[in-house]
């Protein structure tokens, strides 16, 4: 046969529940009197922060122009139109800052042609493939031709025609012809290779420049260097 429960126990465990409960919200109260208020505020908008750093940040404050700072002294002086005057420039300090004058343009219907086991006759003329072909830009030497050099005479006409046949040794020319080139001759510019025929000759004194030509220069240098023709025998 079971006990029965004395009479004031649920009451005494219904008083201590009680108690406890106050306790807690005391606590709770207590608790939330000593966080400081932004504590409270970032505990509360943590979950927006993100959101809110993503946002454009907008400056309330009125605009204001910047301050001018010696404006007399910084600022373009007034300038006059009419008081503008154009002149020539300057003319260059040396040749070198000449343009190059336009080359002639060459007749539509010449052509560059191959002439192929080129002899010469002369000193700046040679014979290929039916056709007689004078280099442009140079005089030539005349085979019978006798230089004189420290009073020493020596057939240079002759030793001049040598050397250019011995720097051909029939290798094929390019040279700039017209389509009737074989019925006359004519005075073309010709390129061994890369090799400009006419400067060849004239640099190492076995032609000279003509008057209106492009190898003046290259004339003046052979002369001092006394090569070729102006030379001592060869």
């Amino acid at each position: 046969m079971s006990q029965a429960n004395p009479p004031g126990r649920p009451l005494l465990a219904s008083a201590l529940g009680g108690l406890g409960l106050l306790a807690g919200m005391a606590l709770i109260a207590e608790g939330g009197r000593r966080l400081p208020p932004a504590s409270i505020a970032s505990a509360q908008g943590a979950g927006d922060l993100k959101a809110v750093s993503h946002a454009p940040i907008h400056d309330a404050r009125p605009g204001q122009p910047a301050r001018k700072i010696a404006e007399d002294l910084i600022a373009p002086p007034p300038l006059d139109p009419s008081r503008i005057e154009r002149i020539e420039p300057r003319p260059p300090l040396g040749e070198l800052g000449l343009a190059p004058r336009p080359k002639t343009p060459m007749p539509q219907d010449w052509r560059e042609t191959l002439l192929f086991g080129p002899v010469a006759t002369s000193a700046a003329v040679f014979e290929a493939m039916g056709r007689t072909v004078a280099i442009s830009g140079t005089v030539d030497i005349d085979p019978d031709r006798t230089c004189t050099f420290d009073d020493t005479a020596w057939p240079c006409g002759q030793r001049a025609r040598a050397v250019f046949n011995a720097w051909l040794r029939g290798r094929a020319l390019k040279c700039l012809l017209p389509p009737d080139a074989d019925r006359f001759a004519i005075a073309a510019p010709c390129a061994l290779g890369k090799q400009d025929v006419g400067a060849w000759l004239v640099s190492n004194g076995w032609a000279m420049a003509a008057p209106t030509g492009i190898y003046g220069k290259a004339e003046v240098v052979a002369r001092n260097a006394r090569m070729g023709i102006f030379g001592p025998p060869q």
